[in-house]
């Protein structure tokens, strides 16, 4: 692999001037430089836009050049087309499983078992992390990515060479020939970042879909994905942690021959360029710094980048372990030390069918009260009446919980084992459980909702998104003291905020003097957030903050909205035809043209406010719309999107053909791939983002 020095100077060379036929392999060697520093070690010495840039490069080359195509080229990830099944291949060596262990008594009776076996007191251990996600081997030859294959029944696996190509973390070429290694067959395990994790959920819940149980089954089904670009889009890494078989280019094929110890296995994988568990691994020298080592990671847990669910303890001497042998199911220089589980049954009671703000019925699954993570956990989410259904749950089935870190709890299974025949099939509503107006669905959503605007679960629910922080922001009434409000008559709907009865207030526990003086002065304070405030806390189905903003910045009044056709709503950024329809909607009901009307008699601002209009010309970003995707590396989501708008610019809140500039950062994601496909955006890093805020040219 090239050197810092060198690769950095033929980035700028390439940058600066298009390569030629002559510099294919060195631009080759180049990306993979950059790839490896992404991918590997996290630590990127280019924007993601120059790194695009070299890899276009290439693929144009080669385009040009179809004869020099090596099958290493960084271009050889993406495979085209759709499998259609995976052969079942085997493996070298059987994958095979780990004993378990779960307490100190566990790891000395083994250490016991280890030193009758290698008939030594002088033994030494390697620990290093149980990445809980989905096993995979990968085969080199002769440098080159021959095969990658699932774990299968140990024996055979499944061939997903192209699905593991998707993999970035993995290279397609690497250098084992420098310790004269022919062949090699390798052992890993597929995990998706929890960052990554919760954001690929934060999507789904935005769609309406039930959001993934867990990273490790999302690894394991994204591993098996039929196509392979969708595989690339998952954010799967690979941490490989063991070499299971070695040939030397002298034709031996044992593993001491290679290397003497395990922690000297794992550096060489660290070395060829692979993410590998040496980082993370410690060398113990008894079984009780083993235990230390443990008991550490484990206070750690919730900190790491990823999940792990225990510790993998071996022998770090190869030659003893292979005196140690194996069983047909483990081997006996191994063991698995197991975390306290985040898993846990229990009976499923009832379920309850609660009315969102928008009329979505989200059924509750109500179980015996359960510790699970640290909490007691006695409600979980089903999300809607397709998960249900996927995973055949009834009422009195015993259920498999899961809940790893800070994530929501989830029902993972229904333990039809368990059965007795007394369970009761779950009966989705056809009418509101609240109003009793008939549910409908569009045949384009996983959710049923409730239409009847004047639902009164419906009511409270738009009463507390109202107050909530994002939108009108009104210190002092959180979403228990409306409920508690709204169950004493105090307050029915939302102009009722403004003129409530104090003195039936002052009754109440919590509204003491001080506290309801506060409440006057936040309610005053209200009364004149920005308009971009008001429309978001109107509670608009499908209209956002960022729409909210959008919305805000082409009108004067509020009322503006009354007039305005769909068509014209079209026209602009970040509105499509789902906004588009609600928007004409919404403003086109009487009821909600009396509600705001209301609202401005009651003394809120329904205007833009005089210190929110300002001299578009002076303002640098005005008429430029931005969309961030990624971490940036000094600023906040939150902080590059206040400096567009106090500019004069907009913020969209997806890719489309009306955005002018995609921010990219670390980690960016699908944004970035879709916005390739637009030629009218411009894709840019954070610098060139801050040259733009300071009026400079980035040409």
């Amino acid at each position: 692999m090239l050197g810092i020095s060198d690769a950095l100077n033929y980035s700028q060379q390439f940058l600066k001037k298009e390569a030629s036929d002559s510099d294919m392999e060195t631009l080759r060697d180049v990306i993979r430089f950059h790839e490896y520093r992404y991918y590997v070690l996290a630590e990127p010495l280019i924007a993601d836009v120059e790194y695009d840039h070299l890899f276009k490069q290439l693929k144009q080359l080669e385009h040009h050049n179809p004869l020099f195509i090596t099958p290493d080229s960084p271009t050889q990830r993406v495979a085209v087309g759709i499998a259609d099944g995976f052969q079942e291949v085997a493996h070298l060596v059987p994958m095979l499983s780990l004993e378990n262990s779960y307490n100190a008594d566990d790891l000395h009776a083994w250490d016991k078992r280890v030193k009758e076996l290698v008939e030594t007191d002088q033994v030494e251990y390697v620990v290093e992390p149980k990445y809980d996600g989905a096993g995979l081997s990968l085969i080199y030859e002769n440098d080159l990515l021959l095969r990658g294959a699932t774990r299968g029944d140990g024996a055979k696996g499944e061939d997903i060479t192209n699905n593991t190509k998707q993999l970035r973390s993995i290279p397609l070429t690497a250098p084992f020939s420098k310790w004269n290694i022919q062949k090699i067959e390798i052992r890993g395990e597929v995990i998706i970042p929890n960052l990554k994790f919760r954001a690929i959920n934060q999507k789904r819940l935005e769609s309406n879909l039930a959001p993934f149980a867990n990273p490790r089954n999302t690894a394991a089904g994204g591993l098996r994905m039929q196509n392979p670009i969708e595989v690339g889009q998952r954010g799967m890494e690979a941490y490989l942690y063991h070499i299971s078989y070695v040939k030397l280019k002298d034709g031996n094929e044992r593993l001491m021959n290679a290397f003497p110890t395990h922690d000297s296995a794992i550096r060489i994988l660290h070395d060829a360029g692979l993410k590998s568990s040496y980082q993370g691994a410690i060398v113990c020298p008894n079984i009780e710094a083993v235990i230390h080592a443990c008991n550490e990671y484990h206070n750690k847990r919730d900190t790491l980048p990823y999940e792990i669910d225990g510790m993998v303890i071996k022998l770090n001497n190869i030659t003893l372990q292979e005196k140690c042998g194996a069983t047909a199911h483990h081997p006996r220089w191994a063991i698995a030390y197991k975390f306290p589980a985040r898993q846990a049954t229990s009976t499923l009671i009832d379920v309850e069918f609660q009315v969102g703000r928008t009329g979505a019925i989200t059924p509750v699954a109500k179980i015996e009260p359960v510790p699970l993570g640290g909490v007691t956990i006695s409600s979980i989410s089903l999300f809607n009446a397709d998960v249900i259904k996927e995973k055949e749950l009834k009422i009195g089935d015993r259920v498999l919980l899961e809940r790893s870190g800070d994530v929501i709890p989830y029902i993972v299974k229904s333990l039809t084992e368990a059965r007795t025949g007394n369970e009761l099939e779950i009966v989705f509503p056809i009418e509101c459980p609240v109003c009793g107006s008939r549910l409908e669905k569009p045949l384009e959503e996983a959710v049923w909702r409730c239409i009847n605007s004047n639902c009164e679960a419906q009511r409270v629910e738009k009463i507390i998104h109202f107050v909530s922080k994002d939108a009108m922001d009104i210190s002092g009434l959180g979403e228990e003291k409306i409920r508690r409000l709204y169950q004493e008559g105090i307050i029915k709907s939302i102009p009722d905020i403004f003129k409530m009865d104090y003195y039936r207030l002052s009754k109440m526990d919590g509204f003491g003097a001080k506290s309801i003086q506060n409440l006057k002065v936040a309610l005053e304070e209200a009364k004149h957030r920005p308009l971009a405030k008001l429309i978001f806390a109107l509670g608009i189905r499908f209209v956002g903050e960022t729409t909210a903003k959008t919305i805000a910045k082409k009108i004067h009044h509020l009322k503006d909205l009354y007039t305005i056709p769909k068509e014209e709503f079209l026209k602009w950024d970040d509105i499509g035809e789902k906004v588009a329809t609600t928007l004409t909607d919404y403003f086109g009901n009487s009821f909600n043209r009396n509600f705001i009307e209301e609202l401005g008699e009651l003394g809120i601002v329904l205007e833009v406010q005089e210190e929110a209009k300002q001299n578009l010309e002076d303002l640098t970003l005005n008429g430029m719309s931005f969309l961030f995707t990624g971490t940036l590396p000094t600023l906040s989501r939150g902080k590059a999107e206040a400096m567009v708008e106090n500019l004069g610019g907009s913020v969209s809140g997806s890719v489309n053909k009306k955005l002018n500039f995609l921010v990219v950062g670390e980690d960016a994601g699908s944004k970035l791939e879709k916005a390739k496909t637009i030629t009218s955006i411009r894709i840019i890093d954070e610098d060139a983002f801050l040259k733009l805020c300071e009026g400079q040219s980035i040409d």
